[in-house]
């Protein structure tokens, strides 16, 4: 069993032990909530995207390329959201007016509630992937705990 830091942790609509953002020190599962590289940040000093990509051997561009992929394939391109996909949304879970009303739109008929549900399992899906991907001998050993999470 993987020992995890309750403080680092959430539980949300989907996702039970979802970990916080990586600039807050989540585990990396949390490169799910990661915005996309190569745009300056508001919070730019405290994020710690780049430094969690380079541990794990990913390069910006096949975080990219995960990240955009997964979003045509469950159809999350959106340009009423940040960079163009949920695949890049955060885990606010009190709320994002790009986002929720964005939601809405994507899945009519669904409560908020129901949708909050499957953004979350989605984003479940999408962490898995970007660990999946962890190719270094090293850095498998790092995400190996988090994907027995899964």
């Amino acid at each position: 069993m993987v020992k995890l830091d309750r403080d680092k942790l959430r539980d949300i609509p989907g996702w039970k032990n979802a970990p916080i953002h990586i600039c807050m020190d989540a585990d990396y599962r949390g490169l799910t909530f990661c915005c996309k590289p190569g745009y300056s940040l508001t919070f730019a000093s405290k994020c710690k995207r780049d430094e969690v990509l380079l541990e794990l051997g990913i390069n910006p561009r096949e975080f990219i390329k995960i990240k955009e992929d997964f979003s045509k394939e469950n159809d999350w391109d959106s340009n009423l959201v940040c960079f163009g996909s949920f695949s890049y949304c955060c885990m606010r879970r009190d709320g994002c007016d790009k986002r929720d009303p964005a939601l809405l739109a994507r899945y009519p008929g669904k409560s908020m509630q129901e949708i909050m549900v499957i953004y979350y399992q989605k984003k479940k899906e999408l962490a898995k992937r970007l660990l999946d991907t962890v190719t270094i001998p090293e850095a498998k050993k790092k995400v190996e705990p988090c994907l027995m999470l899964f």
